[in-house]
């Protein structure tokens, strides 16, 4: 999952969280379980399709956020190419692509509460038998919004690289990276610690 909501309300937000999240893990199984070359071609243009019926608007800010695919497209293509089995490349990055998609939808049409609700009921059954499911409820939202907030962090950051040189980021970029996403870290440890904690103290 990559974004967090979308720009504008389509049909799918009146659909419950819990409904949506089966059908994803259904369509993953099948994508992974079908390795049919046409029905491959035919989820991904049913996901495509998806992105289209709300409009231009929720169209451009989905393939905007599936842009961190990019890369990871095309290592798979490259390696394919290189071993000699471009078919087989090309039907993995469809079925990588349209999994992605599907959860990217889920999320962009999903408020952050409900998903943590479904969570939250699927964990029921460690609660009863004593297990605490609190930093699991706590470090899923987290995880789920800090995706596109460090996605938008590195982009800034590579904007403001191009304005102040003319040679290219690559490397150089990775580290102020891992030193802004520890400080975000430690932030929100602060402010989690200010707050109550989200784990029990325990006893010395």
């Amino acid at each position: 999952m990559i974004s967090l909501s979308s720009p504008v309300r389509t049909w799918a937000h009146g659909w419950r969280a819990g409904t949506k999240l089966a059908a994803l893990c259904v369509a993953t199984m099948l994508l992974f379980a079908i390795g049919n070359i046409v029905f491959q071609t035919a989820a991904f243009g049913f996901a495509l399709l998806l992105y289209c019926l709300p409009g231009r608007v929720f169209l451009r800010e989905g393939l905007r956020h599936l842009r961190v695919l990019i890369p990871f497209v095309a290592i798979v293509l490259i390696w394919h190419l290189v071993t000699g089995d471009p078919a087989r490349g090309i039907k993995t990055i469809m079925r990588m692509v349209t999994a992605v998609a599907l959860a990217n939808l889920v999320t962009m049409t999903t408020s952050l509460t409900a998903l943590m609700d479904v969570v939250r009921w699927m964990s029921s059954p460690l609660r009863r038998l004593g297990v605490s499911t609190a930093p699991l409820e706590i470090v899923l939202p987290l995880l789920i919004r800090f995706v596109p907030v460090l996605t938008l962090r590195a982009g800034q950051m590579h904007q403001s690289w191009r304005a102040r040189s003319q040679r290219r980021a690559n490397y150089r970029i990775v580290l102020p990276m891992m030193l802004m996403a520890l400080d975000d870290a430690d932030r929100v440890g602060e402010a989690l610690k200010a707050r109550g904690g989200a784990l029990p103290e325990q006893e010395n």
